[in-house]
């Protein structure tokens, strides 16, 4: 089994709102970036969230809008043993330093965790940060559980932390 590894953290010194990933996928190991999976609802609630067509960008494009929006990007699995793309697949894993991370963003308010794996591993991690934590459901195509409609829902709550 290979063992993957997570990108760099995507984050400014006015980032108020990091949000965390599990591990990347194969489609973004491949394409060397977030949530490139076209089927991937990431970047469609994340624009919801800001009020952007995020999907129309290209990907710096993107990441640039998020600066701005003062959203910040990481994984907590900093590298995993992992065959394919499932987080259920996820084996040996090391812990990005998510707490060190939180603490050199002094405007940071808010930690979304996208999917419940991120949410189970960083939320022991970051326990003690004095942060908001906001378990939301997983963008990826694999968790269709969720309708769409409830999925925005419950991402807009990001939206409170921003201003």
């Amino acid at each position: 089994m290979i063992r993957k590894s997570s990108f760099p953290p995507v984050v400014a010194p006015d980032t108020r709102v990091l949000i965390l990933g599990s591990l990347p996928g194969e489609r973004s190991l491949a394409e060397q970036r977030y949530y490139a999976h076209p089927r991937n609802l990431f970047w469609r609630l994340i624009g919801e969230v800001i009020g952007r067509d995020l999907e129309v960008l290209d990907y710096d494009a993107r990441l640039a809008a998020l600066l701005a929006a003062r959203i910040g990007l990481w994984d907590t699995v900093a590298s995993a043993q992992r065959s394919g793309s499932l987080d259920a697949a996820i084996r040996e894993a090391e812990h990005n330093p998510l707490a060190d991370l939180a603490a050199s963003l002094p405007q940071l308010r808010a930690v979304a965790f996208n999917g419940a794996t991120s949410a189970r591993i960083a939320g022991v991690l970051l326990a003690n940060s004095g942060l908001a934590l906001l378990p939301l459901p997983s963008s990826s195509p694999a968790y269709a559980a969720m309708p769409l409609a409830e999925k925005r829902r419950l991402w807009r709550a990001i939206g409170e932390f921003l201003p």
